[in-house]
């Protein structure tokens, strides 16, 4: 399945959820937060400026991004992977 994002939205694989505690006690689903860090794995065109414009993304494909908790519209690709689909402006930081 190949996503095309429109505007300034981007696609991130969502990171996986850690199993076990920093002590080794292994955790059940329902006790795992949501990871607030993802791949970049598409990129929209840029966000329409009022002229006609458009401004270019200051992410990439393939950037590990971290972002706001209650960031984009989650959903699960053929793999059963976590997606997020996500404004630019959700993204906190580009991980070096």
């Amino acid at each position: 399945m190949k996503l095309r994002p429109l505007g300034d939205r981007i696609v991130v694989r969502r990171s996986e959820a850690e199993d076990k505690t920093a002590g080794g006690i292994v955790l059940p689903d329902s006790a795992k937060n949501k990871p607030q860090k993802g791949k970049v794995l598409a990129v929209g065109a840029g966000k329409l400026l009022k002229d006609g414009a458009r401004k270019a993304l200051q992410v990439k494909e393939g950037d590990t991004v971290l972002f706001t908790a209650w960031a984009g519209d989650e959903f699960k690709d053929r793999e059963g992977g976590n997606m997020l689909l996500m404004r630019e402006d959700d993204v906190l930081a580009i991980l070096g």
